[in-house]
């Protein structure tokens, strides 16, 4: 199946260059010759593996494309597996694939709809950039996205890292919980999604151009100790909350996703129904 990539991403940060602070001349890298001791065009450069130290290999873009591999010339599909069954931590950058020409139209559609309609994504093997890679097939609105994917080798263990030796309690896990409820949403959209830094950078950017003072930064909150954690888990929820303009009054709504300690002592974390609480609670005092 012919297919052409198009890239799946765009890169809406702001580019610096370097400059002379002195003059603001243009700071450039020059390429140069070790041997020559000359500058030299770009023309004149080509790939090389240094072998050893006295012996270095030119490869070509040529000699790239016809790498005895046939992945070197085509995406070949090797298993159809579960999405979950892959850790996202071997997952890269993205890139959309189109048909190639009308010969091409048919099995991209078979290929795309048969993937719409299952639970499983495509793992596949293809060269480029000089390397054999692992890459991920799905399906986004119709269209054929293949993901870069890292090599299981490639993976660090998580070994390396040494977890604290904490303890925490029932309540305070489920106390997470309620917060991670509070904080749930069905999609990314929303203002809170958008690339604020870049904004914030071209407004400091126009100040500067424009000579006037520069917008003043908000003081970020700073950490405060964690002396009960379920104090402090109850106030991220209430916040979480209003962030969100959930009423302040729960009565009114009869639910929230507040802890609640129930005649059992245990926690409620999710949201409860409030009139069936407070009823719990006076039977229990009766």
């Amino acid at each position: 199946m012919p297919i052409h990539v198009q890239s799946a991403t765009e890169n809406h940060s702001i580019q610096f260059h370097q400059y002379h602070l002195e003059d603001m001349g243009r700071v450039r890298v020059k390429k140069v010759c070790e041997l020559e001791d000359r500058e030299i065009a770009q023309s004149e450069i080509g790939k090389g593996y240094e072998y050893t130290k006295d012996q270095v290999v030119a490869i070509s873009d040529a000699d790239l494309r016809e790498l005895p591999l046939p992945t070197a010339k085509a995406i070949e599909i090797q298993a159809f597996v579960p999405l979950d069954s892959i850790d996202p931590i071997q997952i890269g950058e993205g890139y959309y694939l189109a048909p190639d020409g009308a010969v091409a139209a048919k099995p991209y559609k078979l290929l795309a709809q048969a993937l719409g309609r299952s639970s499983k994504v495509a793992v596949a093997k293809y060269a480029w950039s000089g390397r054999e890679r692992l890459g991920l097939l799905r399906i986004r609105d119709n269209v054929i996205v293949l993901h870069a994917m890292r090599w299981p080798d490639e993976i660090r263990a998580p070994g390396a890292v040494d977890p604290p030796d904490e303890k925490v309690s029932k309540e305070e896990i489920e106390g997470a919980l309620a917060l991670m409820e509070s904080m749930a949403r069905d999609d990314l959209d929303g203002p809170e999604f958008e690339d604020t830094y870049t904004d914030a950078l071209a407004e400091i950017i126009e100040a500067k151009r424009e000579d006037r003072e520069l917008p003043e930064a908000p003081e970020p909150d700073k950490p405060a100790q964690v002396l009960d954690l379920m104090a402090a888990l109850n106030e991220s929820v209430e916040k979480a909350r209003a962030s969100r303009g959930e009423d302040a009054d729960v009565h009114a709504r009869g639910k929230a996703p507040k802890l609640i300690k129930l005649p059992n002592g245990q926690l409620r974390c999710r949201r409860v129904d409030l009139d069936a609480w407070w009823s719990s609670m006076e039977d229990a005092a009766a």
